[in-house]
């Protein structure tokens, strides 16, 4: 996730999540990890989230750099 936000330009950064998402059962048997974005006020997991096109394009777009990379392939950007 670390090189696909870098290779984006994207600000990120480590965290520690105490969400309860099947990361944290996955990551008992494989690596896992997640990808947040900005919401409205910092509301997530909620009716009133709000999260611009924007914030969920970068999202995708990191997670489809990682697939890439894991799967060994050249994203060229």
């Amino acid at each position: 996730m670390r090189q696909g936000a870098a290779k984006l330009n994207l600000s990120h950064m480590d965290i520690i999540s105490g969400a309860g998402h099947d990361a944290m059962f996955v990551g008992r048997v494989a690596p896992a990890a997640m990808i947040f974005i900005p919401c409205k006020d910092g509301i997530s997991h909620n009716e009133i989230e709000s999260a611009t096109p924007e914030h969920v394009h970068a999202g995708c777009n990191v997670l489809l750099h990682a697939m890439l990379d894991a799967a060994g392939v050249e994203s060229g950007e």
